[in-house]
């Protein structure tokens, strides 16, 4: 159940990364047809979520769940939509996650330092712009 509860939540920062907050108030079927992410989007915001959740400690916990590959990423979101925690659309396709991105480049030393240090720089300039 956490590697669906990581899901869940890394689908939520992949959406708002994409395509900003939610809009406050009801929103209708369009509004949520034009947020949606695609396979290979959800891959990369799942593995840049995974970093900025665990960070150093990212694959680990992963391997921990067996996720081992994006692949793995699809077929626990499709397991979610089987049980209907999860929608889709009809261009949504299993494959759509396989080989985007392998984890060997993704949590590559140099790669999640380079990840911390970009999240770092986000997090400052977001104060600056709040304070």
């Amino acid at each position: 159940m956490e590697a669906f509860a990581f899901v869940r939540e890394g689908l939520d920062h992949t959406v708002r990364h994409l395509h900003g907050e939610m809009p406050e108030g009801p929103i209708d079927e369009d509004e949520i047809q034009d947020r949606h992410v695609d396979g290979r989007e959800l891959s990369l915001g799942l593995l840049d979520y995974s970093v900025r959740k665990y960070g150093l400690m990212a694959e680990a916990v992963l391997r921990h769940w067996n996720i081992t590959r994006t692949d793995d990423f699809g077929r626990i979101v499709f397991a979610m939509i089987e049980q209907g925690m999860m929608s889709r659309t009809d261009d949504d396709v299993l494959e759509d996650f396989f080989a985007v991105r392998p984890f060997s480049s993704a949590f590559a030393p140099g790669a999640v330092k380079e990840s911390l240090l970009e999240i770092r720089r986000e997090e400052r300039s977001a104060d600056r712009s709040s304070g």
